[in-house]
């Protein structure tokens, strides 16, 4: 009995020991993947970095555009039927938005038959479109572009597992021998999915607010002609 609690306690004070003595698990950080993905993890944080400067720069601009003066258009009906033309030209450079730009066209073509005044107005309107969609080919194009980027990093990492392979064909292959070549295979893909997802949706969103000040400034246009319409 007492030869049986003597092994029991060796055998405890043994396993306590090798625990306590037991190197640590390795942890990777994401600084170590991101080298394992090679120089095409450079290319897509340039990427990435690109989207998100055009995303904010892009809010700031929609932010400015959807402002609007909810008196104006009132303002701009008293000056016309007072006969105040310089006055509302003189409001509609001061208001700097979509909208005034296109009023102020409108305005500058008043007296001429009302298809002139409506071409000229949708004109000035395609234009500030155009302004709001500046940069929108190339978040479309880092959200299509990254995961393919990706993609690419995976084949080529996976080129180096099986040249690897191939070089030791007559000896032994270790796991950890092919490791590098499949890290960046991974890690890749990861990176091109994370950048062109978040790419995505920033293209989304930003292609939704545009319609918002679209219709914004459609039923502008509508108002301001009806304006013009209605009898003195």
């Amino acid at each position: 009995m007492l030869i049986l609690q003597a092994a029991t306690g060796t055998l405890t004070d043994s396993t306590a020991l090798n625990a306590t003595t037991a190197a640590p698990a390795a942890e990777m950080n994401l600084w170590e993947m991101f080298q394992y993905g090679g120089p095409i993890m450079y290319v897509l944080v340039i990427m990435f970095a690109l989207a998100m400067y055009l995303f904010i720069e892009r809010m700031v601009t929609l932010k400015q555009a959807s402002k609007e003066d909810n008196t104006f258009m009132n303002r701009i009906k008293d000056y016309i039927y007072d006969g105040k033309i310089d006055a509302a030209k003189k409001l509609c450079q001061e208001t700097n938005t979509p909208t005034s730009r296109m009023v102020e066209k409108g305005i500058s073509r008043l007296g001429r038959p009302m298809s002139d005044v409506l071409v000229a107005i949708e004109n000035v309107g395609n234009l500030e479109i155009a302004k709001l969609e500046k940069g929108l080919v190339i978040m479309a194009s880092v959200s299509g572009g990254a995961p393919m980027l990706g993609f690419l990093g995976t084949v080529t990492g996976m080129v180096s597992v099986f040249f690897d392979m191939a070089q030791k064909s007559g000896g032994s292959i270790q796991l950890g021998d092919l490791s590098v070549g499949m890290y960046q295979a991974m890690v890749t893909t990861v990176g091109g999915l994370v950048v062109g997802i978040l790419a995505y949706f920033f293209y989304n969103y930003l292609v939704s607010r545009i319609d918002s000040v679209v219709r914004t400034l459609e039923s502008r246009t509508m108002e301001f002609l009806d304006l013009l319409n209605e009898p003195a």
